[in-house]
């Protein structure tokens, strides 16, 4: 039904494949990623805590409750 249609493989690709499967095979710590984990993988989630639990506090302020602890 299909027969005859050949696909023709992208090199740059099939490269960016390779390199992705293999990707814990090859990774090396360096500053920058030190850098970049410490950036996306800490700070952010910090801030983002940081600024829900202040929101909710915020809203206890404004109805007079006493503020909740968040761990």
């Amino acid at each position: 039904m299909g027969g005859g249609m050949e696909v023709n493989k992208n090199r740059y690709v099939e490269e960016w494949n390779a390199a992705r499967e293999n990707l814990e095979h090859n990774f090396r710590w360096s500053r920058r990623n030190l850098a970049i984990f410490g950036i996306f993988g800490i700070a952010i989630p910090i801030l983002v805590y940081k600024g829900i639990v202040k929101e909710f506090h915020m809203q206890d302020e404004d109805y007079g409750r006493p503020h909740k602890k968040y761990m």
